[in-house]
């Protein structure tokens, strides 16, 4: 006689479905990119922060790798359907997060009212992790279509909207640019790749130009956030005040030539002219102690961790896997590009961190777990 609890003759084994016996071998070149970007990021931090004699930001971002790594190994090892399972919750967290940092909880840092303090010497930004609950949330409306569907319609598109107007309305209110503008790219590559109307990419964009032009008439643009627009168009205009950061940066990249004056040799980085040189400008380092053809081989190891994410999108057997993916490649691609290109005048400076390389706890765990979500996608799909 066979006992209640057993699993039937051919019926899927609940046990099976969300961990690792379940699912196919992961992408190990993705996973090799992530290792060899966060260990970079290690060497950067180090030689940025080591002429200070304290070790502690080297620690607490090996530390940030370490819980980063882990939770990407754990997220990879979960069936995509039991993600998307637990999507409302991490939502729902998500907003909480983000709106605490609103309360006394939170904490005033370079303008931005983005973190919140844990313990002593211990923040949390939330704007970072509420990326990863975005990217699944948002693709669940695109992803998952009535009998007869083809592409999104008009309500899941609306859904989807709805659902990422609530955090970009927090983070605008902290406020936080960047962040803002990663959250913007996410939604425009999901729905991409969802195959929504290309009509509703014409309307958001009618959208955002008709919302900043409402902002700059209503003055709600801030004066700092004025001055890097002109100091993008003309850096030397202000050296001393707001252009300095975009011309240190141009200075330290150039100075390292083709091949860089070798790790910990550079002189702009020992000497801190570049601000926040361990975290938003720590691709100046790159360019100065590694040179052009090293600080190439990182935007190159970036690029190829993006292909096999792209790759992963187009093979996935689901619509949920595919604007999962396609939220999470938009959103280390995007996040590249401004910051790679506010350090060599390219874009205006924004304050946001180059993915698995930039100091910042919060940071470099969303990524890592970005990587954990791409992996999800490939093993379930694989194990189909």
């Amino acid at each position: 006689m066979r006992a209640p609890w057993a699993r039937a003759p051919g019926a899927p084994d609940r046990r099976r479905l969300a961990w690792a016996p379940a699912l196919a071998a992961p992408d190990r070149v993705l996973t090799l990119l992530a290792l060899a970007l966060s260990a970079m990021g290690l060497l950067l931090v180090w030689s940025a922060t080591r002429m200070e004699g304290d070790h502690t930001l080297l620690v607490r971002q090996a530390v940030a790798v370490g819980l980063g790594l882990a939770l990407m190994w754990l997220v990879s090892r979960v069936d995509l359907r039991v993600l998307r399972a637990y999507v409302p919750v991490a939502y729902v967290l998500a907003l909480v997060s983000l709106a605490a940092v609103l309360t006394p909880l939170g904490v005033r840092v370079n303008g931005a009212h983005s973190w919140i303090t844990l313990a002593p010497g211990l923040r949390l930004q939330p704007s970072e992790l509420a990326k990863v609950a975005l990217a699944l949330a948002f693709a669940v409306p695109l992803g998952e279509l009535r009998d007869g569907q083809r592409r999104p319609g008009f309500g899941g598109v609306m859904l989807a909207l709805a659902l990422a107007a609530a955090p970009i309305g927090l983070i605008a209110l902290q406020p936080d640019l960047g962040t803002m503008l990663v959250f913007a790219a996410m939604v425009t590559g999901a729905l991409l790749v969802s195959g929504a109307p290309k009509r509703w990419l014409l309307v958001l964009a009618l959208g955002a130009a008709g919302a900043g032009a409402a902002a700059w008439r209503l003055g709600l643009v801030r004066p700092y956030q004025i001055e890097r627009l002109l100091v993008l168009a003309d850096p030397g205009a202000d050296p001393g005040g707001a252009g300095y950061n975009a011309v240190q940066a141009r200075i330290a990249i150039g100075s390292g030539g083709f091949y860089g004056k070798g790790l910990f040799n550079g002189e702009q980085t020992a000497g801190h002219f570049v601000p926040e040189q361990h975290t938003d400008f720590v691709f100046t380092v790159a360019g100065e102690e590694l040179g052009f053809a090293g600080a190439a081989l990182i935007v190159l190891a970036v690029g190829a961790l993006l292909w096999r994410g792209l790759a992963i999108a187009r093979r996935s057997d689901s619509l949920y896997g595919t604007v999962l993916a396609g939220g999470v490649v938009s959103w280390i691609a995007f996040q590249t590009f401004v910051n790679v290109g506010m350090t060599v005048g390219l874009m205006p400076v924004v304050g946001v961190p180059l993915p698995f390389v930039s100091y910042g706890g919060s940071a470099t765990v969303a990524g890592l777990l970005a990587v954990g979500l791409l992996q999800a996608v490939h093993r379930t799909r694989a194990a189909a």
